[in-house]
């Protein structure tokens, strides 16, 4: 701990997390260290406030969730929805994240630096996620807007009813979802992907190697020839 040099240090062991997280929503600077969450739920939720949040050990459910300004590392796994609906900031994962992680999120950056389970970036609405592994079935659902970045393989159903939201792909995808199909890169995807890639921490991966995904455009309005897909 005395390497990060915090301006504050929580203890979950000792002090309630309510405690916490009303301390976090104060008027609070600098760098901020909490030990033992011990998978302690909703850790870190609601911040808004450009500060350095360390926490030391794994979190259950929507850890760093609506997230604003801070920027948040998670030393361990993440239970479910971590960094849900965040809108600006970044939240880093060290280990594995569990479902929906970033759901629903309007911006920021997310970075898991394991794998993520299931419907990774659900409804996602304008948040970049970077993940450095695997991630689960129906990753991507329904993704309105932003950039997911996959550095592993993708299970099924990747991109099911997605609309304008980018995917990119570096291994394998086990099937894609309606009305997802692999687009092109082009020059500004190259780019895009390696200034992704290099805000994420993984400067030396070579863009070139990746896919693009996107919406073939085909469900956004109702036609009766399409009805099997909706």
């Amino acid at each position: 701990m005395d390497t990060l040099s915090p301006n504050h240090f929580f203890d979950l062991a000792s002090t309630p997390l309510r405690e916490v997280n009303t301390a976090l929503h104060g008027d609070i600077t600098g760098e901020i260290v909490i030990g033992n969450p011990s998978g302690a739920h909703s850790v870190a939720a609601g911040v808004n406030a450009p500060v350095k949040i360390t926490i030391d050990g794994h979190v259950g459910y929507y850890a760093a969730g609506m997230n604003q300004q801070a920027e948040v590392t998670i030393n361990g796994n993440a239970g479910t929805g971590v960094a849900e609906n965040m809108m600006s900031g970044t939240v880093v994962v060290k280990g594995n994240a569990s479902q929906s992680a970033g759901a629903t999120a309007h911006g920021g950056l997310l970075v898991v630096e394991g794998d993520a389970a299931a419907r990774c970036g659900i409804s996602m609405k304008g948040v970049d996620i970077v993940v450095g592994g695997d991630v689960g079935h129906n990753s991507a659902f329904m993704a309105q807007a932003g950039r997911l970045v996959i550095r592993g393989d993708a299970a099924d159903g990747l991109g099911d009813s997605i609309y304008e939201t980018r995917i990119y792909v570096r291994g394998e995808v086990g099937s894609l979802g309606a009305d997802c199909v692999a687009k092109p890169m082009r020059a500004e995807h190259i780019e895009e992907l390696t200034g992704l890639l290099k805000a994420a921490g993984y400067p030396d991966d070579d863009p070139r190697a990746y896919t693009r995904y996107g919406s073939a455009r085909a469900l956004y309005h109702f036609h009766v020839d399409n009805s099997a897909a909706y």
